[in-house]
């Protein structure tokens, strides 16, 4: 499918700007009905006109009145577009869904259960559930690729009770760990501890060996250079937060991954006021994934209609 990026119209003389937002007004424009929602998830998985499974013939097909399929117009076969998709066994309406999809590009800081409830008209169960699915989608369609280049790495603690102790220790909270590639893409996961075994396995899996990577002055990160990796660590306890390297050719600093948690920290406080540790990998993956694409404006939307 074509992944449209909406351009604001230019004066004579004037260059086209930057991708334009996509508006609720545009939204309920382009799918008005259940109908037109079904179409673009027929048009992404199959196509309108393709080689028909069962009479093997290149054939249009055609919506079914009634029902949520198409037939070939050359044998009468049907298709369900939407069968092995979050959309598949659900009463809820697809212009229900697109929308619920909608929001949570549009949006920075997520969508929690409750905002979903008042939005779309529907139970909390319902919304909550919706919510998910779409979280996981995000996370299947950010994919997954090693960073390379120049990576920052940082942990984090998130969630847990409200008391005076704050950061590593902190009753109850989740470790994560993040990784951003300078000028590229984001990643993020759940790790139980900040041993050297664990970070090191995070890095590897992650982190194109050869790459510069850039942390705080955890010591559990010390054995990255022997790893291949041109390391060099920034000391925040002594108010240190950036310095060029001339070993590497790069400047050191983690403020890119910093920024990345403060949004993250800063939705949980907001929005969702709280997340579980059994849930926060489908937290970490919507967050990333509006991150790895924050340029991408609406096409953002399209792209998550393509991951079915």
């Amino acid at each position: 499918m074509t992944i449209r990026q909406r351009k604001r119209p230019s004066k004579a003389g004037q260059k086209v700007s930057s991708v334009q937002a996509f508006s609720v007004r545009e939204f309920f424009a382009e799918f008005s009905s259940d109908d037109t929602c079904l179409n673009r998830v027929m048009e992404v998985r199959y196509g309108m006109r393709h080689v028909c499974g069962h009479c093997g013939v290149d054939a249009t097909f055609h919506k079914i009145s009634g029902r949520r399929a198409f037939a070939c117009a050359a044998c009468g076969d049907h298709v369900y577009p939407c069968a092995g998709t979050i959309f598949q066994d659900s009463r809820t309406s697809l212009q229900t869904w697109f929308y619920a999809i909608y929001l949570f590009i549009a949006t920075r800081h997520g969508v929690s259960g409750k905002e979903l409830q008042r939005s779309l008209g529907v139970t909390y169960k319902t919304a909550w559930r919706i919510g998910h699915q779409i979280r996981d989608l995000m996370k299947k369609a950010d994919g997954f690729e090693l960073l390379k280049g120049h990576v920052e790495l940082d942990e984090a603690y998130v969630g847990g009770k409200r008391s005076g102790k704050r950061g590593r220790g902190a009753e109850g909270k989740t470790i994560v760990m993040g990784l951003k590639a300078r000028d590229g893409r984001m990643a993020a996961q759940v790790i139980p501890d900040v041993k050297k075994a664990t970070l090191r396995g995070v890095v590897l899996g992650n982190v194109e060996k050869g790459s510069v990577v850039s942390t705080d002055e955890l010591v559990s990160y010390g054995l990255l250079t022997s790893d291949g990796y041109k390391h060099g660590t920034v000391q925040h306890g002594a108010k240190e937060y950036a310095y060029y390297d001339y070993r590497h050719g790069a400047t050191h600093h983690t403020n890119g991954v910093e920024s990345f948690w403060k949004i993250f920290k800063d939705s949980i406080n907001s929005t969702h006021i709280h997340i579980s540790a059994r849930h926060m990998e489908r937290y970490l993956g919507e967050f990333a994934f509006r991150s790895n694409r924050r340029q991408m404006g609406n096409a953002m939307f399209d792209l998550l209609i393509a991951a079915l």
